[in-house]
C-alpha cells in the first residue's frame, strides 16, 4: 500500500465523520457505498479491458522520478505470474507522491515482494500503465478479500480507508443488539419481496464475490430495494405525524355563508372552470373546520388560482377573520394587489398593500391598518415583519411557496397566533409538482390541483432561433407591433459578467431602443426603485411602451392581454420551469401568440435536452415531470429543502412503487403502533425530525 501516513487525531476524524453526517452508530449503518470495486480475484495484466478497473499482482523492476514534462514517481513492474503472461510488463505513475513511497517499492524490489494492484489499465505508446493505482505490498500467498469492497461517500480528511474500518467496526458491534432490529412484520416483508433489515445492511456494506454485481451497482439489487423502502417509509412517517400533529391543534372556523363570494363571482366578466369550482368547494370544507388548513394549489400557468385565493379570502372575511396574502417579489405583490382591490374593493372590502419599498410614514399607516380595519392585507415578505401585527388573521394565502423558506411560512402563520389558534394556510404554486413527488415531499399537506385552463387561452407556439437569426427575431418583434400587439423580451442578467458572457438587459434595451427606434420600448429590472417599476410596468399594461425589456422579475403573475410575443434571450441558460412560466406571460388574449426561445450554440447536452422538452410540450405537469427526470427534485422543493431531508437513495422516478407502498404502511403504523413508528424514524432522521415540523 502507499506509504503509511499518520492516521488524523481522533478528534479530527470524528469532525470528518460528524461532517458526513456520522454521529451516532446508526449512522455507519445507513451510510452505504457508492459503488463497489472487486479485489476478490487477480487477473492477468494482457486479460485487462481498458477503462475497466481491474486487480492484478507484479513485481518491482525498476524505481525512477522523472522530471519531464513534469515531475513524477514511474515504476516498472512485471507480472507475478506462472504460465502464459508472466514478465508481462506494466508501467506505474504516480503524479502526486511521497519520497517515503519510492524507498518502499525500491524495498519491495529488493526484497523480491509481490505488489497488489487496482486501478485502470491504459494502453498506449509505451505500452501498459496504470496512474495513481492502489497497491499494496503483500506477503507471499496472501489471501484474497472475500467480499467486494465498498467505496463510501467521503470528505476532506476520511479516508476510504478509515470509513472501511469504522464502518467494519460499528457493524461487528451491532451483531445481535437492537441497532439491527428489525421493525417490520416478516410475513408483510416477504409478501412484498423485501429482505430482512440485518442481512440488507450487512449484504450492502460486505457483498460476498458471488454476488450479482450489476444489480449491486446498480442498485436494483433487493437489498437495496429495502434500504429505499426504509428511507421513503421514514419520510411518509415523519411527514404525515407532523401532518395530523397541526391538526391537533386549534384554527378559527370560518363557515361557508358564501355571500360575499357571490357577490364577487357575479360581478366578474367570466365564470369558473369545473376545476376551479371543485378546488373552491375543498378550500371551503377545510375553512370551516376547527384545525388549521395546510393545503397546496397547485395549478399550470393561466389556470386561474387568483381568483380561487380571492374566494377563500372572503370566506375569510365574512367570518370577521382578516386575510393576507404574501408574494415573494414586489412586482408579482403589486399585480396581485391591483388585481384583488380590482375585485373586492367594489364590494366593500378594505385592502391594504405593505412592502419594504413604502416610505417610513406610508409603512405606518398600512401596518396600523393591518392591526386594525384592513380585511385583506397584500405583500412581500414586508408581511412578516415583527412591527407588523394582525388583528384577527385567519387566513395566510403564499403565493410561489417554494421560493420561500421554512423560517420565512412559519412567521406568517405565527402572526395569528392569538387566542391559541393558527391561522389556516393556503399555498399556491404554478411549477407543477409530478405526482411522485406531491406524494414524498409534500405528504404533510392536502393538495389541490387546477388541471383545466380557462375557456379563451390561445395555444402558444414556440419557436427555437439560433442567436444568429436575431435580425429576423427583431424584424418579428416590428411585425407584432405594427399589428397592434406588444411583446415581452426577456434576458437573464442585469451587468454584464465575463464568465458566463451573457447578453444583458441593459445592451439588449439599447440596441432594441437603436433597432427599433420608431417603437417605444421600455425597461424593467430587480434593481430599479419599487415606483419605477411600477410606473414602467402601468406603462406597458395601458400600451404605451411597445415592448418591455425585462430580466425575470415578470416570471410569475404579470397578466397583458394585448402581448402576445415573447422572446427569451439566452434560453439555453434558463430552467424548464422558469421557460415554461415565462412563455405563460403571453397567450393571456384571443390573439395568436409566439414564445421565441433565442439559443446561442454550442448547446450542452442538458440544455438541448431542456429546449426539447420545452419545444415539444405545453402542459406544465408533463413539463415538470421530464424536468424531474432530468434534475431530481432539489429544485422543485425549493426553499422547502431546508425542512425536509433530500433522499439519499430512493429515486421517485425509479421508485414510484415503493412511494405508494411507503404511504399505505405508514397510515396503517401510525394508527396502530406509534412505538414502532418512533423507533424507525429514530434510526433513519434522529433529531432531523425536528426540521419536518415547519
Amino acid at each position: 500500500m502507499p506509504a503509511k501516513r499518520a492516521r488524523p487525531p481522533a478528534s479530527a476524524l470524528r469532525a470528518g465523520l460528524a461532517k458526513l453526517g456520522l454521529v451516532r452508530p446508526v449512522d455507519f449503518l445507513l451510510h452505504f457505498p457508492l459503488r463497489y470495486e472487486d479485489e476478490t480475484r487477480v487477473i492477468r495484466i494482457g486479460d485487462a479491458l481498458p477503462g475497466t478497473p481491474v486487480q492484478v499482482e507484479a513485481t518491482v523492476l525498476d524505481v525512477a522520478v522523472q522530471y519531464r514534462p513534469r515531475r513524477q514517481l514511474v515504476v516498472r513492474v512485471a507480472e507475478a505470474a506462472d504460465g502464459a503472461g508472466a514478465g508481462t510488463e506494466l508501467t506505474l505513475r504516480f503524479l502526486n507522491f511521497y519520497g517515503s513511497q519510492a524507498k518502499q517499492l525500491e524495498g519491495a524490489r529488493d526484497a523480491g515482494r509481490r505488489l497488489r494492484l487496482f486501478g485502470e489499465i491504459r494502453y498506449g505508446f509505451l505500452g501498459a500503465e496504470m496512474v495513481h493505482p492502489r497497491y499494496r505490498v503483500i506477503a507471499e500467498g496472501e489471501a484474497l478479500p472475500e467480499a467486494l469492497t465498498p467505496v463510501y461517500p467521503a470528505t476532506a480528511g476520511v479516508s476510504q480507508q478509515a470509513l472501511r474500518r469504522e464502518i467494519a467496526r460499528v457493524l461487528a458491534a451491532a451483531a445481535g443488539t437492537e441497532l439491527l432490529d428489525e421493525l417490520l412484520d416478516p410475513d408483510w416483508l416477504a409478501a412484498h419481496e423485501l429482505p430482512a433489515f440485518p442481512e440488507a445492511v450487512r449484504f450492502l456494506h460486505a457483498p460476498p464475490p458471488a454476488a450479482p454485481e450489476p444489480a449491486l451497482q446498480q442498485g436494483t439489487h433487493p437489498a437495496w430495494r429495502r434500504i429505499r423502502f426504509d428511507e421513503l417509509l421514514a419520510q411518509q412517517l415523519s411527514l404525515r405525524r407532523a401532518y395530523l400533529a397541526r391538526r391537533e391543534k386549534g384554527a378559527p372556523c370560518l363557515p361557508a355563508a358564501g355571500t360575499l363570494a357571490q357577490r364577487l363571482l357575479a360581478a366578474l366578466p367570466f365564470g369558473l372552470t369545473g376545476a376551479q369550482r371543485r378546488v373552491v368547494a375543498e378550500i371551503a370544507a377545510d375553512l370551516a373546520c376547527p384545525h388549521p388548513m395546510q393545503r397546496l394549489l397547485q395549478g399550470d400557468v393561466g389556470s386561474g388560482k387568483t381568483i380561487v385565493a380571492a374566494l377563500a379570502a372572503c370566506q375569510a372575511i365574512e367570518a370577521g377573520y382578516q386575510a393576507a396574502f404574501m408574494a415573494p417579489t414586489e412586482i408579482l405583490a403589486e399585480q396581485h394587489y391591483l388585481k384583488l382591490s380590482a375585485w373586492l374593493q367594489p364590494l366593500g372590502v378594505e385592502v391594504a398593500w405593505l412592502s419594504g419599498s413604502l416610505r417610513a410614514a406610508a409603512r405606518r399607516a398600512m401596518q396600523a391598518r393591518a392591526a386594525g380595519s384592513a380585511q385583506l392585507v397584500v405583500g412581500t415578505h414586508a408581511l412578516i415583519q415583527d412591527s407588523v401585527d394582525f388583528a384577527r388573521l385567519g387566513l395566510a394565502i403564499i403565493d410561489e411557496q417554494h421560493r420561500f423558506g421554512v423560517a420565512q411560512r412559519l412567521a406568517l402563520r405565527r402572526k395569528g397566533e392569538a387566542a391559541a389558534l393558527l391561522p389556516h394556510q393556503l399555498m399556491m404554486s404554478a411549477t407543477p409538482i409530478p405526482r411522485t413527488l406531491a406524494m414524498s415531499y409534500y405528504a404533510d399537506l392536502d393538495v389541490s390541483v387546477l388541471d383545466e385552463l380557462p375557456p379563451g387561452r390561445t395555444p402558444i407556439r414556440t419557436k427555437l432561433v439560433s442567436d444568429v437569426r436575431r435580425d429576423e427575431v427583431i424584424a418579428g418583434v416590428r411585425g407584432a407591433v405594427a399589428k397592434g400587439r406588444q411583446a415581452y423580451w426577456v434576458c437573464p442578467l442585469i451587468e454584464e459578467s465575463e464568465k458566463l458572457q451573457l447578453q444583458t438587459a441593459l445592451d439588449t434595451f439599447q440596441t432594441l431602443a437603436e433597432a427599433l427606434d420608431d417603437l417605444r420600448i421600455g425597461l424593467v429590472h430587480g434593481r430599479l426603485k419599487a415606483d419605477e417599476k411600477a410606473a414602467t410596468m402601468a406603462a406597458f399594461a395601458d400600451g404605451t411602451i411597445d415592448v418591455l425589456v425585462a430580466t425575470t422579475v415578470i416570471e410569475v403573475g404579470v397578466d397583458v392581454p394585448n402581448a402576445s410575443l415573447m422572446v427569451i434571450e439566452h434560453a439555453e441558460r434558463f430552467g424548464l420551469a422558469q421557460l415554461h412560466q415565462l412563455r405563460g406571460r403571453v397567450g393571456r388574449g384571443a390573439h395568436d401568440s409566439v414564445c421565441v426561445l433565442l439559443y446561442q450554440t454550442p448547446l450542452s447536452e442538458t440544455a438541448r435536452a431542456r429546449l426539447r422538452i420545452i419545444y415539444e410540450h405545453t402542459d406544465g405537469f408533463e413539463i415538470a415531470r421530464r424536468d424531474l427526470q432530468l434534475r431530481g427534485p432539489g429544485e422543485f422543493i425549493g426553499s422547502r429543502q431546508s425542512g425536509v431531508p433530500l433522499l439519499r437513495y430512493a429515486d421517485l422516478e425509479r421508485d414510484a412503487d415503493l412511494v405508494e407502498t411507503a404511504q399505505a404502511l405508514a397510515e396503517r403504523l401510525l394508527r396502530d403502533d406509534p412505538a414502532r413508528v418512533a423507533r424507525h424514524l429514530d434510526r433513519w432522521l434522529g433529531s432531523r425530525e425536528e426540521l419536518l415540523k415547519a
